[in-house]
């Protein structure tokens, strides 16, 4: 190279490489600067593999943001670029009923999916799972205050047991004084005489959405979308029980690792707990 320079100017050179000269200083400068962003690249590597490929760049930025790493979002969007990242998880989209309405129980939520504190409104519902020829039914309640799945049952038919066992689950977390209103569609369980029962013995109100209305009930409809599409849509199982422990396993990591932009970076058992870590 410098005997190159010795017989051309660096025009010369330049213009025999075919460079522009901002892209030869620019290049010449990171060469001997070396990668100021390499260090960030680890963190978003180390990020993005422990939580399998589901965090996009905004979560990402706020997972760096509690190790101490302090980085613009629009960075790491370059940088995940870079390096062929991105999230694996499909966009989530709702669809909603239009066809007639009703009631059973009034609608005391009324879409207000803001809680002050926990224990004070539940949302719950029950999706299905095709499996190796069989169907796996989930049942679980989520607190709106911080998003955590407090309760949930399994099972391979959707019996009554099914959301009755998810509900004995729930009420046993309540303490003497804590009266939440439990928020579900017009789902039969929930219009069964025995689960409208336990809840009055427990003094819990009861809410229902608008008939076929998913959005009334937004907040668990979004949880099996991100379930789904983060957990369900990404693996493959060979039989109910692998489903069954891979479910239990993902709403663990959902609870206590996964963060929510939401609540300020953190996961909804963090958000539970900070004021006692504080």
């Amino acid at each position: 190279m410098l005997e190159l320079r010795r017989q051309y100017p660096i025009a010369g050179l330049l213009k025999l490489a075919g460079l522009a000269r901002s892209t030869f200083y620019y290049q010449q400068k990171a060469l001997l600067a070396g990668d100021k962003h390499e260090k960030t690249r680890v963190s978003i590597q180390t990020v993005y593999d422990r939580h399998k490929g589901r965090y996009g760049y905004r979560r990402i930025t706020a997972a760096l943001k509690l190790l101490g790493t302090i980085v613009n979002h629009k960075t790491v969007q370059r940088l995940m670029r870079q390096m062929g990242l991105k999230s694996l998880v499909r966009s989530k989209k709702y669809k909603s009923y239009k066809g007639a309405v009703g009631r059973t129980v009034p609608d005391l939520l009324q879409r207000q999916f803001d809680a002050p504190g926990i224990n004070q409104k539940w949302v719950t519902d029950v999706t299905e799972f095709k499996v190796a020829g069989e169907k796996l039914y989930l049942s679980p309640v989520m607190d709106l205050y911080n998003r955590e799945i407090i309760a949930f049952e399994t099972a391979r038919h959707p019996v009554f047991k099914l959301v009755g066992n998810m509900l004995e689950k729930a009420l046993n977390k309540l303490g003497k004084d804590e009266k939440p209103t439990i928020h579900s569609d017009q789902g039969w369980h929930y219009q069964m005489p025995e689960y409208q029962r336990k809840l009055e013995e427990s003094h819990v109100l009861q809410s229902m959405s608008r008939k076929g209305n998913c959005l009334d009930n937004a907040p668990i409809e979004s949880f099996f979308a991100v379930l789904k599409s983060e957990f369900f849509y990404l693996e493959k199982f060979d039989s109910f029980e692998a489903l069954q422990e891979g479910i239990e396993t993902y709403i663990h990591y959902y609870n206590n690792d996964r963060i929510k932009l939401k609540l300020n970076g953190l996961s909804p058992v963090q958000y539970r707990t900070q004021p006692l870590t504080a």
